[in-house]
């Protein structure tokens, strides 16, 4: 699904960035989305943290058949050890059942956080065992809709920045944000396009992060 805003942003991107022409002309469509509600996204963001993307769908498949549905209640009463014996580790099950616990008591609402701003929501998302700021960036992103989100830590923006206006050399934290702050309040489609200029394969949530261990 394209969000509503995104013609205008590659538009004005386009007219202040000459970076982005050539990329919004070789991929027009935008290709996000997330699989499944708020709980299993996060839930799978978590299973896939430091593993390839095709470990992390093997052992995504047995914890889902386990389970039968993934919800933080079917979660929170399948015992440590079951949850284990679908390849995820010991630190992974505690975050799943700190993930699962949080979504039963009410402590996370989904339903309240599109009326969150940005900060707020990364500050109550990053509250949760695992999930650290890159991996509730790339959420508000993909599964929010939110548009001006920069994850900096990411290393394929890093790296995407470091060709695209560095030459191939590494470039500070602080040169990042002050290219990423010409973007706003598009940053996050700026960032699709700097995953992008990487390659051309459309960009799903992606698995694991830096900030994760």
């Amino acid at each position: 699904m394209t969000p509503s805003y995104w013609a205008e942003a590659i538009r004005a991107l386009a007219a202040r960035d000459p970076v982005f022409a050539p990329l919004i002309e070789r991929c027009p469509v935008l290709a996000v989305g997330s699989r499944g509600d708020a709980f299993q996204t996060l839930s799978r963001a978590i299973v896939g943290q430091q593993i390839s993307v095709k470990a992390a769908s093997s052992v995504w498949s047995k914890f889902s058949a386990r389970l039968g549905v993934v919800t933080p209640a079917a979660v929170c009463s399948c015992r440590r050890p079951s949850l284990r014996a679908c390849g995820l580790s010991t630190q992974k099950t505690a975050y799943l059942k700190d993930l699962a616990v949080r979504f039963a008591d009410g402590s996370l609402d989904p339903a309240g956080w599109r009326e969150l701003d940005d900060e707020t929501l990364i500050a109550q998302l990053t509250q949760v065992k695992g999930i650290g700021r890159w991996t509730a960036e790339v959420f508000l992103i993909f599964y929010l809709g939110r548009p001006d989100v920069l994850p900096l830590a990411d290393l394929g923006i890093q790296r995407a920045m470091r060709l695209n206006y560095g030459r191939g050399r590494a470039l500070s934290e602080a040169r990042m944000r002050r290219i990423g702050a010409t973007w706003a309040p598009w940053r996050s489609v700026a960032a699709w396009y700097m995953w992008r200029s990487l390659d051309a394969v459309p960009v799903a949530l992606p698995n694991g992060g830096p900030d994760e261990a």
